[in-house]
């Protein structure tokens, strides 16, 4: 738990950070917000917790790359939809609902053909 709480603390901070940044310069928080910040923090904080396991760390990455594909339509669904006059709530809730329906379907079709996420399967 001592470790928890410094890590939760950077990472909140970085994030209100990138927020700030984001109101402010609309095209550069779009620049930050597509950086894998939480996969950095995930991959030094996993890095270090776990004595410098390059498996562990390498298996994170790969995991990783294959979600990020399923996550894309979601930035382009969720300005359609606001820009269609859609709720923003609405709008995240369908962006985000399809997304997840991306992830299972991803994983069900990989594990066809198997491929594993590292899900304990």
């Amino acid at each position: 738990m001592t470790n928890f709480l410094p890590k939760a603390a950077l990472s909140g901070v970085l994030f209100a950070i990138i927020s700030e940044v984001a109101r402010r310069f609309q095209g550069f928080g779009g620049l930050v917000a597509s950086l894998p910040l939480i996969s950095l923090l995930a991959i030094i904080w996993l890095w270090r917790d776990t004595g410098g396991d390059v498996a562990q760390v390498a298996n994170h990455a790969r995991a990783t790359l294959w979600y990020v594909l399923q996550s894309l339509p979601f930035f382009l669904i969720l300005p359609a939809l606001m820009e269609k006059g859609v709720n923003v709530w609405v709008s995240l809730a369908v962006a985000s609902a399809i997304t997840i329906g991306l992830y299972v379907l991803a994983i069900w079709l990989a594990g066809r053909i198997g491929i594993s996420f590292g899900l304990g399967e």
